[in-house]
């Protein structure tokens, strides 16, 4: 697949004149048809779910109704998504962070050929490698693409994730589970160490979502993480390796 590929596109932004904006620019890519357009929150997520009749969509940030973030779920697997934002700065850091393409407002026709022949590379050979992936900190949030699709998920609302061979459970405080594709090792590469601990082997805990400690007069201590049914039995030597880091213990 080359930058002349058809690619199918979807324009999701509440603003008309910025929808209009984007149709201007893609008059000079004829091989991009436009194939619909939503301003809301609402209208969009209808729009996406009718039929994965896209290949790329143009999705604002800031929608009424909602965040695109939002949205992200609700857009085919194998579709692009190429985010629209006016500088939000916590915005940008999620896009740079996660390796997703985004413009900023207002677009210019050479970012936006940029950015198509990014996409265009992404379909045919999968996403593009930027090298090692950056480290996080604790106030960024994560592309999570499991099963169902992909959704970011701040890394505040990460309990803990636990290693399932090549996949990685990640386990929300919302109760929720998703399994993704990505080793426990590679997660530890990217997490802030200072936030981000091994409790036991195959099982990282984030240390500001522990609500209890439990700790037998036998065995193991027994962690309680904020939005876990079940508290998660800790190893005594990596638990004694941590314990000074968490508040409380």
């Amino acid at each position: 697949m080359n930058a002349t590929t058809p690619l199918r596109a979807l324009l999701i932004d509440d603003e008309p004149p910025a929808r209009a904006e984007i149709r201007r620019l893609l008059a000079a890519h004829p091989h991009i048809p436009i194939v619909g357009e939503a301003g809301n929150i609402i209208a969009a997520r209808r729009r996406l779910r009718k039929a994965a009749d896209y290949d790329l969509v143009f999705l604002d940030v800031q929608l009424i109704g909602g965040s695109g973030f939002d949205l992200v779920p609700d857009v085919a697997p194998d579709a692009s998504i190429v985010f629209l934002t006016a500088y939000e700065q916590h915005a940008v850091r999620a896009f740079e962070v996660n390796a997703v393409d985004y413009l900023l407002k207002p677009a210019t026709a050479e970012r936006l050929a940029q950015s198509l022949r990014r996409v265009a590379t992404q379909a045919a050979t999968g996403p593009v490698s930027t090298g090692a992936p950056p480290a996080l900190t604790e106030t960024d949030t994560v592309l999570v693409r499991g099963g169902g699709g992909a959704e970011f998920v701040p890394l505040a609302d990460i309990a803990a994730i636990e290693s399932q061979q090549n996949y990685s459970r990640v386990r929300l405080t919302t109760g929720r589970d998703i399994l993704v594709l990505q080793t426990l090792k590679a997660w530890e590469a990217q997490l802030p160490a200072h936030r981000f601990a091994q409790i036991r082997r195959g099982t990282l805990a984030n240390l500001d979502r522990i609500e209890a400690i439990d700790r037998p007069l036998v065995g193991s201590p027994r962690v309680k993480l904020f939005g876990l049914s079940e508290p998660i039995p800790a190893s005594r030597r990596q638990w004694a390796e941590i314990r000074n880091r968490v508040p409380g213990s």
